[in-house]
């Protein structure tokens, strides 16, 4: 452990950057209260989708790093913020009609469409809570409703009155001219209707901790800022849960960074300690657009868990956070690939090494061993040339490339057959194109497959690359030319694996006869 902690001091993985960023935070003085706290907080209005896995993967990579490194106790909370009223009714739920009235109440207090909770905020509180124990997280649940009601706000609250001239002064140099004449930080939640009201605020009394207001039909109205009787606006909330949570780091979407300046600023005035922060880029989809849940583009968590691993997607988001990346089914074989990658090299390596692999952040609890045998790509490639619809049809392929390989064995490798399987079905199959060889094309391969037709030698990738490269290196200049015939030509695809390899899983009599068919033109 002790080489690990000294390879993590000096590593230039993120997680450890960030640890070691947040560690100087106290490197002088031990937190008051005996932990540092890592923060997520999410919007309970729809079901948690593949950004929240996102930010808390991200967030516990980080927490573990820091932990590696210090030995201070660490929490993780996820916030959510269901005292937020229901600004929209949802489309995708039972009855939808019926919540029409409850519009602008808080989401705990929206009776659930679903029926199996007490209301439609708990209802998506149980569905995240569901979601990250799925994937095995660590982390303590605050609700907003429960935090602003049963007092644990009220300290911030009353600051926040006491202080209001001073929070409003932050908030309105960011709003436009005509938003400034009815703003206020303070949200009052209707002691009768139980609507969240956006009306300008008449009067702050610090003294008392009330706030005057008009309600939308003229009735003065006056109320307690603690106790749930008012919600912060989303901004201030964001500052002043840092101040009252006291909060050491929080990760976010590119989307917030112009507003860290305020919520480090809110945080400050009402007694607390800005916390450490880190800016993810956002996820694109294939055109480049920003994915969205309300426009459904891009790939979800059960999209992507139809075709490949958890880990594949938690290697898909430890690269380069600070990066944007467009997250589409076309970007799974490659993160199922070098996932496998890392993981046989991280075998192999000195701690120096291994704190710099992706696999040593996905699992904290010790690096599993690769048993694939096979790489995801080629049993796509091998998928579309076998027209398998059955695992037994790819394995039997698989046991004689490699004989000791099983199932039973592997895994891994059965959990990427199956995959391999469903993503050849929905994917590469639809999408096959074959085109006719060229006449130097043609030349080349009727000169490869008289070769493996007369081949003796040994049937292994490095051997039977050689044969591949040999017949194409005379011919082709440059050489990439040769390989992307031979995918567009046997394969119907513009890309494909190291054709040799193919050649050893696939076996070199089924490579004879794929050149054959594909020269007679039945692929046409």
């Amino acid at each position: 452990m002790s080489d690990l902690r000294d390879a993590a001091m000096t590593s230039k993985a993120w997680p450890f950057e960030e640890a070691r960023r947040l560690l100087k935070r106290y490197e002088k003085k031990a937190p008051e209260k005996g932990y540092v706290l890592f923060e997520t907080g999410y919007g309970p209005s729809g079901l948690p989708h593949i950004g929240t896995f996102g930010e808390v993967l991200r967030t516990t990579m980080i927490r573990r790093a820091f932990e590696l490194i210090s030995d201070i106790p660490t929490r993780l909370i996820c916030f959510s913020d269901d005292l937020d009223g229901m600004r929209k009714v949802p489309g995708n739920v039972p009855d939808s009609e019926a919540l029409a009235e409850h519009l602008q109440k808080p989401l705990t207090s929206v009776p659930d469409p679903f029926g199996t909770h007490d209301s439609f905020g708990a209802h998506n509180n149980a569905m995240l809570r569901r979601f990250l124990d799925t994937f095995g997280f660590e982390y303590e649940f605050i609700s907003a409703t429960e935090f602003y009601r049963s007092g644990q706000f009220d300290e911030v609250l009353l600051r926040a009155a006491e202080r209001y001239d001073d929070v409003m002064k932050v908030m309105l140099k960011s709003l436009r001219d005509e938003r400034r004449q009815t703003y206020s930080i303070f949200l009052p939640i209707h002691p009768e209707t139980g609507r969240v009201l956006y009306v300008p605020i008449k009067h702050v009394d610090a003294a008392n901790g009330t706030i005057t207001f008009d309600t939308e039909d003229g009735q003065e109205m006056t109320l307690p800022v603690t106790g749930g009787n008012v919600k912060l606006q989303w901004k201030p909330d964001f500052g002043a849960r840092w101040a009252a949570l006291d909060v050491d780091f929080e990760m976010y979407g590119k989307d917030h960074s112009t507003n860290t300046p305020i919520y480090d600023r809110i945080c400050e005035i009402l007694g607390g300690k800005k916390p450490e922060h880190f800016t993810y880029e956002l996820f694109l989809d294939e055109n480049g657009q920003k994915i969205s849940k309300t426009s459904g583009n891009g790939i979800s968590i059960d999209e992507w868990l139809t075709y490949a691993s958890t880990e594949s997607l938690s290697y898909f988001m430890y690269a380069k956070p600070k990066t944007a990346k467009r997250m589409h089914f076309d970007v799974i074989p490659k993160a199922v690939d070098e996932y496998h990658q890392q993981l046989r090299a991280h075998a192999g390596q000195d701690a120096a090494a291994r704190v710099n692999n992706p696999v040593f952040h996905i699992h904290p609890d010790g690096v599993p061993e690769s048993r694939m045998v096979v790489p995801f790509s080629m049993l796509l490639n091998l998928a579309s040339v076998a027209g398998a619809e059955r695992k037994d049809q790819l394995w039997g392929f698989i046991q004689r490339y490699a004989p000791d390989a099983s199932a039973e064995a592997n895994p891994d490798m059965d959990q990427a057959v199956g995959h391999a399987l469903r993503y050849y079905a929905d994917f590469v199959k639809p999408a096959k194109v074959y085109r006719a060889p060229t006449d130097l094309e043609r030349e080349a391969l009727m000169e490869l497959r008289d070769q493996l037709a007369a081949y003796d030698g040994r049937r292994d990738d490095e051997a039977l690359q050689s044969v591949v490269y040999g017949v194409g290196r005379d011919r082709f200049d440059p050489l990439r030319d040769w390989f992307k015939a031979l995918y567009e030509v046997l394969l119907g695809a513009s890309q494909g694996p190291r054709f040799g390899g193919f050649i050893a899983l696939y076996g070199v009599d089924e490579t004879v006869q794929l050149i054959d068919d594909a020269l007679a033109g039945k692929f046409i």
